[in-house]
């Protein structure tokens, strides 16, 4: 055979055996890109398209252009929720990262009974949000909860725990915490555990003690896992809805949630609200899309900054 007919055939063959190749990956990952299509971009474009609609599920979306934003631009409910989420967030956030990484630097050590510490911290985060609610309410009672209790016996006066707005974020926030303090105590122990002990050894021979050794090896080696812990706690109070709902909703009737005076409203509830009580779905869309943006534009800021306080082993 001609040197160039052979080379046309093998060419020919590679052709035909990529396109077979190409053909079964595509059929492998058909299910995966199904879903994607479904699940995740058919209704990302179809909210984009509803938060420029007037659109109550009943009746076929009509267009409005940006009135929607434009409506919540004045909508004070909406301002209260937006504060009360960044007000969340400011208070969760460095609570639930610095009570983690203590728990997980006491729970890293040689101790009798770690086990069962470990598994003691972990079994709030097993537990749904309606349990979670039982043991709050014993606790946060305001005729017979444990914390008036003690406040009584200590001559105080009790507390509306659930009912004062300016106590009900804080309330909140401990709840929050205490459920969730256990997932990230155990990202925290996988930082850990990965921090080499010759490094401990060298700094013990320098002279250093226990503080100097958690400030100069611990938190500079666990800085990816704090970068971590940080992004997907934001990214997870930014959405709180559940604990909300069910800690500050009169018998689970959703147009209830949000606490006196809306004092605990925050986005995701006000959305549900929107959408799917009043059933006012393109308003319910800008609100997500306006709660999108903005975490989208935190998550892009805690990139930008982790070049400056991150330290990656090379």
């Amino acid at each position: 055979m001609p040197k160039l007919a052979r080379k046309k055939k093998d060419l020919n063959d590679r052709k035909r055996k990529l396109s077979t190749e190409g053909r079964w990956g595509f059929l492998m990952v058909s299910p995966y890109l199904l879903q994607f299509l479904v699940f995740l971009l058919f209704p990302l474009v179809a909210s984009l398209y509803f938060s420029f609609s007037k659109y109550d599920m009943l009746n076929p979306p009509e267009w409005i252009g940006i009135e929607n934003y434009t409506t919540l631009v004045q909508d004070p409910v909406f301002h209260k929720a937006l504060w009360n989420t960044l007000y969340f967030t400011l208070l969760f956030v460095p609570a639930q990262t610095i009570l983690a990484l203590l728990l997980a630097v006491a729970l890293n050590q040689s101790l009798k009974g770690l086990k069962f510490f470990r598994i003691a911290h972990f079994i709030p985060v097993i537990c749904s949000w309606t349990v979670v609610l039982y043991v709050a309410d014993a606790i946060l009672n305001p005729r017979f909860g444990l914390a008036n209790t003690i406040l009584l016996k200590l001559g105080e006066k009790p507390q509306q725990w659930l009912s004062d707005e300016a106590l009900i974020i804080p309330v909140l926030v401990a709840v929050a915490v205490w459920k969730g303090v256990g997932y990230m105590m155990i990202i925290f122990l996988a930082g850990l555990q990965n921090v080499p002990e010759d490094l401990y050894e060298a700094a013990e021979i320098e002279g250093a003690g226990i503080w100097k050794k958690f400030r100069h090896v611990t938190v500079p080696l666990i800085s990816g896992t704090t970068f971590l812990v940080l992004v997907l706690t934001t990214i997870t109070t930014f959405q709180s809805f559940e604990q909300i709902y069910v800690m500050t909703s009169h018998l689970g009737d959703v147009t209830s949630a949000g606490g006196p005076n809306n004092a605990s409203m925050v986005l995701m509830l006000y959305l549900f609200q929107q959408g799917f009580s009043f059933l006012k779905m393109g308003y319910a869309s800008a609100i997500a899309w306006v709660l999108f943006i903005i975490l989208f534009g935190i998550t892009m800021i805690q990139l930008k900054l982790q070049n400056k306080w991150v330290y990656y082993e090379k």
